[in-house]
């Protein structure tokens, strides 16, 4: 039963938010190393999880074969990050919150690993919620709750939850570490480094959980139906706005592996700045890569703008793009044989606020304030099933209302206190919608109005932000190509396997092994990377 305890505190995972880097060699000087070996120019456009790590490991690896390497990213936004990143509430530096991806767990091996030899603060996900109510967890399916739980969970509610759904939670452990423990595969030999996704998911027997939706894949391996739509359901709602019958089998079985659920202190974003800063990259912010132009001799011309400026142009041996195609405005010149698909991305609905009021009881048909979990997650009521619908939120109308903080009110505040809320929801929030959540009283106009339209007494702070957070994750054979073209890499095509800040670190790593492999194989440039090697020296430092 550590499954639902650890359940309590990890079902909010992470937004990762679409991050196109530009890149620019421009004064960072060329190594000459004694013997004389070439050094290899590398681009990385994005800064996000797949930006960043392809940077880091990249470093690393080239260290090992020996190769020097120059290695610049460029980054169109003003931060590092992409969908992992904080805002401030009341704008106080000393009160950050996450806006995207928000916790990591004990088995995103490069997340932790990584956090840990950065020296970076890790703290247990939820830590900062108050417990003021009796409940900690809450699924709610539009009407009522169908399941609640406490901050504990004591035996006689395991017994409980026994009664009503026999042995699918066990099972359901069982089948997610098993799944969990063939993904862990990929992260080493002979597996690691991988040239085709599409073919180690099929080497791994991993297509039996992507080829089918939750819903099938639970059905097939003895999970109950009333297990799957009450908690498994919620807990893919909650990370990837989907039901169980359009999401697929192994992004369900993700969705549960919640255990030892982590957070960095001030921002996960650290973790990637830390990562670049150990790159020695030469980071550029605020710089969008407009053009790649395919040299005859295998080289790679990228043209930029640096604030809106005017365009520069730079050559690369290698050039990584570390964000979905689809959104890097990228022009490739001549035309790749095979460009990436476009695939849906899920538009989701952020809003942050902070509030002297609590949630009403009222709106959930509660009578008593300590009644409302701390955290609300949605599903479907039972008999309703809304099969691979995209708009598939139901009556619920949000994927989750969460309690994320106490803070001291500003100074010049009459109220002590404010709560700090966090709301996933597939549209934009209603004045109307928000007013009733909060049970306080708006004027009938502004009903349909946004969120700034509510009183300063009643919501004291607010910050929305829209992402194309993950892609509807269809059930499917095949994954997007790792290489588009000579020298030139892709990351983003993990995202329809597993879309996860760790997954995307993940595929960053891989392709600076295939990158440090081709170095030597075609080039005949460093010395071959024993991966055994390095698998076991890593895994003896942790």
């Amino acid at each position: 039963m550590d499954f639902f305890r650890r359940l309590l505190y990890a079902l909010v995972l992470l937004l990762e938010c679409v991050c196109i880097l530009s890149v620019d060699t421009n004064g960072q000087t060329p190594l000459k190393p004694e013997d004389g070996t070439a050094s290899r120019n590398v681009a990385v456009i994005g800064a996000g999880s797949a930006g960043a790590s392809t940077a880091y490991y990249l470093r690393r690896f080239s260290d090992l074969a020996g190769v020097p390497v120059n290695i610049t990213v460029f980054e169109r936004e003003a931060y590092i990050g992409g969908r992992s990143t904080t805002v401030n509430v009341f704008d106080d530096p000393s009160l950050p919150i996450e806006l995207g991806a928000s916790i990591f767990v004990s088995v995103n091996h490069n997340l932790m690993d990584t956090a840990k030899e950065l020296g970076l603060k890790i703290s247990g996900a939820g830590g900062d919620r108050p417990e003021e109510s009796t409940h900690m967890l809450g699924i709610w399916d539009g009407f009522s709750f169908i399941y609640l739980q406490g901050h504990s969970l004591s035996w006689w509610d395991m017994a409980k939850l026994l009664w009503r759904y026999g042995l699918a939670p066990i099972r359901t452990q069982s089948l997610m570490k098993n799944t969990v423990n063939k993904f862990l595969e990929m992260y080493k030999p002979p597996y690691f480094p991988f040239s085709s996704l599409s073919a180690t998911v099929q080497d791994l027997d991993l297509h039996k959980a992507t080829a089918v939706t939750g819903t099938q894949f639970l059905e097939t391996n003895g999970i109950s139906k009333s297990f799957s739509d009450d908690v498994i359901q919620s807990s893919t709602r909650v990370n990837y706005g989907q039901n169980l019958g359009l999401i697929h089998g192994l992004e369900a079985m993700v969705c549960m592996a919640t255990d030892g659920a982590v957070a960095i202190e001030d921002g996960n974003w650290r973790i990637f700045s830390g990562m670049l800063d150990s790159s020695r990259a030469d980071l550029k912010l605020n710089a969008t890569v407009t053009t790649i132009q395919q040299n005859d001799d295998d080289s790679l011309t990228l043209s930029y703008s640096s604030n809106g400026g005017s365009i520069s142009s730079h050559t690369f041996d290698e050039v990584v793009i570390a964000g979905p195609f689809q959104y890097s405005n990228l022009e490739v010149s001549p035309s790749l044989e095979r460009i990436p698909d476009k695939i849906p991305y899920v538009k989701l609905f952020v809003t942050l606020f902070a509030s002297p009021h609590q949630i009403s009881p009222a709106f959930f048909d509660l009578s008593d304030q300590k009644d409302v979990p701390e955290m609300i997650l949605t599903t479907l009521p039972r008999g309703m099933d809304l099969g691979s619908r995209e708009d598939g939120v139901g009556p619920a109308g949000f994927w989750s209302i969460s309690l994320l903080r106490i803070v001291e009110a500003p100074a010049e505040d009459p109220h002590q206190k404010h709560y700090v809320y966090k709301v996933f929801s597939p549209e934009k929030l209603t004045a109307g919608f928000l007013a009733s959540v909060l049970g306080v009283e708006i004027p009938e106009p502004d009903q349909n109005g946004t969120v700034g339209d509510i009183s300063r007494n009643d919501v004291s702070w607010f910050h929305e932000k829209t992402w194309h957070s993950y892609p509807y994750e269809y059930p499917r054979l095949t994954f997007e190509e790792i290489k588009l073209a000579n020298n030139m890499w892709y990351t983003a095509g993990i995202e329809s396997f597993i879309s996860t800040m760790e997954t995307s670190s993940l595929m960053g790593m891989n392709v600076a092994g295939l990158m440090t492999n081709e170095w030597h194989d075609k080039l005949r440039l460093g010395k071959p990377v024993s991966w055994s090697g390095w698998t076991h020296q890593r895994n003896s430092e942790l």
